[in-house]
């Protein structure tokens, strides 16, 4: 059977040697005759993978030993509510970019427990870009943002200079290109889009910034248990954090965070070239925040949709179809997605052009 060309937004496509490792380890793990998901999560052999899955975040991201990396169950939805738990205060007040569904997520969740000042919102525009011209109030216990929106396409090329702590949900484009990680207070990222598959979730926080809330927290939303229990204090989602360490593993032995963001930018180049050369096609969002992780477009005309994803079908082209909130197309091409399938929707928009044109 030929390999799908795979699309998806999430769960993502994953290397496929990760995914030829991580399902050896689920038959045989560590040459042990027990599989990954049935040993115990406090054996020596799993604790050593808990440990160089963190350490390989931090080698990646550069880390000091200022910051705390470990990992939880209940996805980037979770840390909507975690963030405000361990760092909005009772009497204070958290700041907030609106740029997606997910932001908007993260915002209702902090209403829940305190004041919230949003600081600018491109909702009124459906998410078409990113707002660029923002105060942070200097007086909020944080600034929270969305580095990249999956349903959208939109993405934030940089970060503001922030007065405050600076806590960004990085979901879907974590290990896609460098950052600086010492402008960020705290950074979260479900695991499902560019590090393993769904039910990890990576938290990076500084240390000085936790226990100033004055707040009670449940011991499982609270940053400082988790960090004691060296991401057990409750059992741990052992294979999704297994894929994940061999995911970053293989980002770091092929270049690192600057070679996936070389191939990254050569892949959304060759895709939104098209777009925009194909008069077929047209881009959804503006230009200068396009992602490089999600590239949504559509039809001009779009009685034609039924042909080409009948092209599509016959190309092996899956997981195209965009979000209900956008329409039309949405190729997400994370990290693991090669080149080549780029290349081969690219071939079939140009040979829908001559044939539909």
């Amino acid at each position: 059977m030929n390999q799908p060309h795979n699309f998806s937004a999430g769960p993502g496509i994953l290397p496929r040697e990760v995914i030829e490792q991580a399902a050896a380890a689920v038959l045989n793990f560590n040459n042990s005759g027990l599989s990954l998901i049935e040993v115990s999560h406090r054996g020596k052999d799993f604790v050593a993978v808990m440990d160089e899955a963190r350490n390989v975040v931090s080698r990646l991201l550069k880390l000091d030993d200022s910051y705390e990396v470990f990992f939880l169950g209940g996805g980037a939805s979770l840390q909507f509510a975690m963030v405000p738990f361990n760092l909005l205060t009772t009497t204070g007040h958290a700041a907030y970019l609106n740029t997606g569904v997910w932001a908007k997520k993260a915002i209702k969740e902090a209403k829940m427990l305190g004041k919230v000042t949003v600081v600018a919102s491109s909702e009124a525009d459906n998410y078409t870009h990113i707002p660029k011209q923002y105060d942070i109030p200097a007086d909020a216990d944080y600034f929270h943002c969305t580095s990249n929106n999956t349903i959208y396409g939109t993405q934030m090329k940089s970060f503001p200079n922030s007065p405050v702590p600076m806590v960004c949900d990085m979901s879907s484009d974590i290990f896609s290109k460098p950052i600086d990680a010492s402008k960020f207070g705290l950074i979260y990222a479900g695991a499902q889009k560019n590090m393993g598959p769904a039910g990890a979730t990576l938290v990076v926080v500084k240390k000085e910034l936790l226990g100033k809330t004055g707040r009670t927290i449940p011991s499982m939303l609270d940053y400082q248990i988790h960090i004691e229990g060296e991401s057990m204090y409750n059992t741990p989602p052992v294979f999704p954090v297994y894929a994940s360490m061999l995911t970053m593993q293989w980002v770091e032995k092929n270049g690192g965070l600057e070679g996936a963001a070389q191939r990254n930018e050569a892949k959304a180049a060759l895709l939104y070239n098209e777009i925009d050369r194909n008069g077929l096609f047209k881009g959804t969002c503006a230009v200068e925040d396009r992602s490089l992780m999600n590239v949504t477009f559509v039809l001009h005309d779009d009685s034609k949709e039924e042909a080409f994803n009948k092209l599509l079908k016959e190309a092996n082209i899956s997981g195209l179809k965009g979000h209900r909130s956008v329409g039309g197309f949405r190729a997400s091409i994370y990290n693991a997605m090669p080149i080549e399938s780029v290349q081969v929707l690219v071939d079939v928009m140009q040979h829908f052009e001559k044939t539909n044109g």
